[in-house]
């Protein structure tokens, strides 16, 4: 999930992989369907204008809450997306829904800081988001702002050493096994500790 930047709320984006989504291009089809200029989109979401720009060019990989506030303005779930799938109309509380991820699965989605699977992304409209995340950042010093979400989260250590940090609390160290649930709207960062990137596993659910 990676932290919140302070110029353009994104990080530099790498080559794309084989088969990897475009999200720049996806976001652009996605605004081009809604007839929506640049600065209409940027109006909508909260998003500066250059970082939109950058984001379809993909000169800029969008961070968590980046990626976040364009789903808003879009009116569409994150997961889908990233998911390369067309928008759809909210599904909510359909009964007997259900969402599969085998082991090694998941809707990848890094942002520099984090490398995040997306789990069960089938399903939109969920009340909790899981993602599966290897935190690669070892330095509050690799966020250039502190990450902050409308949400509350929960967060369980599946291997290595996390150190979360936090404006109104001192680092707290977590080993695996150690979990954690907290107001994501204090602003937080998290760092691996040691050697090994830390694998965790994180519920987000937004304050409805």
């Amino acid at each position: 999930m990676g932290g919140i930047d302070v110029m353009d709320d994104a990080r530099d984006t790498p080559d794309l992989a084989e088969g990897e989504l475009d999200l720049g291009a996806r976001l652009k089809d996605l605004r081009k369907r809604k007839r929506w200029t640049l600065q209409q989109a940027a109006d909508r979401t909260g998003v500066g204008l250059s970082t939109l720009s950058k984001i379809e060019r993909n000169e800029l990989s969008p961070t968590f809450s980046t990626l976040q506030k364009i789903a808003a303005g879009f009116e569409m779930d994150p997961a889908a997306i990233i998911g390369g799938q067309p928008a759809a109309a909210p599904v909510l509380r359909v009964p007997g829904r259900r969402a599969l991820t085998r082991a090694g699965e998941g809707r990848p989605f890094p942002t520099g800081t984090c490398n995040n699977a997306w789990l069960c992304p089938d399903l939109t409209q969920k009340v909790m988001t899981p993602i599966k995340t290897t935190i690669v950042a070892r330095s509050i010093d690799d966020y250039p702002e502190w990450a902050k979400y409308e949400a509350e989260m929960f967060l369980y250590v599946l291997s290595g050493t996390v150190v979360i940090h936090s404006q109104i609390y001192e680092p707290l160290r977590l080993d695996a096994g150690d979990s954690l649930y907290y107001d994501a709207s204090t602003p937080h960062l998290w760092v691996s500790e040691g050697d090994t990137d830390a694998e965790v596993l994180w519920v987000y659910a937004k304050y409805q």
